[in-house]
């Protein structure tokens, strides 16, 4: 370590410049990272937020909430000892008279163990077309009290209770009654029944009557967030960027160790010359790929947390240690790898030849 000292205070230059390579590397790696995490709650949180076991959906469902179908009848042959029945519906409600939010509707029993906590205001009742907004729809300058047209049919909807921030599919959620959501959907004069979607299981067994068990099905809740829509490919493709990135720092320290190596050749010979061993020189290379990634990945790790406080709201970006400490685990480690490439470079290296004997 202390040859690898010196070495980097004597090329300063040198050392600096790859630092700073590694230091834009990781501060990328880290922001992807946060967008990534954000970017899945946003998709899931609604779904965490249920603290749930299972769900049943219909068999032809496709894994997908909104695509299921459970009749009134049938609901009474699924029976499940701690959860509630839900209806999801994608639509937006009026901001104002040229501005519309895009919002997720759950319509739930005003009794239902799935229930959020209202952070303002009441819970929602029964028959009265009333909901609960996501706290983040309340940052937008939606209030309690306030009706707001919500639907293709600009229901109005009274707003009664505030909960925590969250989201299905990108969309901020509201709660409210399966009355409430049928006006939504088909107009205030609508004579149809209120569907459901899905089942929440949050504990225990489910039981499905044999009369019906082939239309329906049992989902853990981890296989229902994988299969939203779009939940995985965004997932699959910021992680490939990340892989890519560590690919590229690998190379990147790979040749730069290696030119450094070649260009260093005559001195390494006089060292071997002098009795000092492979081990010793190898150490000091592998010493500043180390120093050199540790400063470089520290930095950006600082530099990322920083630009998290001024990020805008808009941008979904949510800093997740355990990710960040990993990410500039493999980042320290990956350079050290890159670094391995010269050392059969300097295992070959013959004084006499070196220093021109």
């Amino acid at each position: 370590m202390f040859l690898a000292l010196r070495e980097i205070r004597y090329n300063k230059a040198r050392y600096t410049l790859i630092g700073a390579i590694i230091f834009l590397i990781a501060y990328v790696v880290f922001i992807l990272s946060g967008l990534s995490v954000g970017l899945a709650s946003q998709f899931k949180q609604a779904v965490l937020d249920w603290k749930a076991e299972k769900v049943v959906l219909s068999t032809s469902s496709n894994n997908i909430i909104s695509a299921s179908q459970i009749t009134s009848d049938d609901l009474s042959n699924i029976h499940i000892e701690n959860g509630s029945e839900l209806s999801l519906f994608s639509t937006s409600m009026r901001k104002s008279k040229s501005e519309r939010d895009n919002i997720a509707i759950i319509a739930l029993p005003d009794k239902s163990k799935i229930m959020p906590e209202v952070l303002e205001g009441k819970k929602f009742t029964d028959n009265h077309l009333e909901m609960i907004i996501s706290k983040k729809l309340a940052n937008q300058g939606y209030k309690i009290g306030q009706e707001v047209s919500v639907g293709n049919n600009n229901i109005k909807i009274k707003i009664v209770g505030i909960s925590k921030s969250s989201s299905y599919s990108a969309s901020p959620v509201i709660y409210t009654s399966f009355s409430a959501l049928n006006q939504i959907k088909f107009g205030e004069k609508s004579t149809s029944t209120s569907s459901v979607n899905a089942v929440v299981v949050k504990s225990g067994k489910v039981k499905i009557d044999s009369s019906i068990s082939n239309q329906y099905k049992v989902l853990s809740i981890s296989d229902l967030i994988n299969d939203i829509p779009g939940y995985s490919a965004q997932n699959m493709t910021l992680s490939a960027m990340i892989y890519f990135l560590f690919l590229i720092v690998l190379l990147i320290i790979g040749v730069f160790m290696y030119v450094i190596t070649l260009q260093k050749v005559p001195i390494f010979g006089i060292m071997k010359a002098q009795g000092i061993s492979n081990r010793i020189i190898m150490n000091s290379l592998l010493g500043q790929s180390f120093i050199i990634s540790l400063v470089g990945v520290f930095v950006a790790f600082i530099a990322s947390y920083g630009t998290s406080f001024i990020l805008p709201d808009a941008m979904p970006f949510e800093i997740s240690l355990t990710n960040w400490l990993l990410y500039a685990l493999i980042l320290i480690i990956v350079s050290i790898i890159g670094s391995l490439f010269s050392i059969i470079t300097i295992r070959k290296i013959d004084p006499t030849k070196a220093i021109g004997g």
